[in-house]
C-alpha cells in the first residue's frame, strides 16, 4: 500500500528512479482498486467510479513507468512504444528488468553499501 500511495505523493515527479518492487506493487494495487471499482460501478449501472479512477491515475502510472524505466537506464518516453500493436509488448521486458545500478538518472533506489570485508 505504501507504494501505491507514493504514487500519488509524487503525482508528476518523473525524475528520479524506481525500484521493480516499487513500480510493480504499485501496478498491483491500482489493478485491485480498478477491480473493485468496476464491479461497484456495474451494480450501480454506470462506469463513473473507475473512469474517474483510471482518469485520476493516469499521471501517477506514467511517471512511477518513466521512473522504473529510467532504473534501467532508458528515457521514460519509451512508455510511448506501448502505442504500437504487438511491438508495445517489449515494454514490459524493459519494466521487469533488474536495475542498472547508478546511471545517468541517478544512484540506485535503495542502494545499501556493502561493508568492506579485510
Amino acid at each position: 500500500m505504501e507504494h501505491f500511495l507514493d504514487g500519488y505523493r509524487r503525482f508528476g515527479d518523473f525524475s528520479g528512479r524506481a525500484t521493480r518492487e516499487q513500480f510493480w506493487m504499485f501496478f498491483l494495487f491500482y489493478i485491485v482498486v480498478y477491480i473493485v471499482l468496476s464491479i461497484v460501478d456495474a451494480f450501480i449501472g454506470f462506469p463513473a467510479l473507475s473512469g474517474l479512477f483510471a482518469l485520476a491515475s493516469l499521471i501517477p502510472h506514467l511517471a512511477y513507468g518513466a521512473r522504473r524505466l529510467h532504473d534501467t537506464g532508458r528515457s521514460g518516453w519509451w512508455q510511448l512504444i506501448a502505442l504500437v500493436p504487438l511491438v508495445g509488448l517489449v515494454l514490459i521486458f524493459f519494466l521487469v528488468q533488474k536495475s542498472e545500478g547508478d546511471n545517468r538518472f541517478g544512484p540506485a533506489p535503495g542502494h545499501v553499501a556493502s561493508p568492506s570485508v579485510a
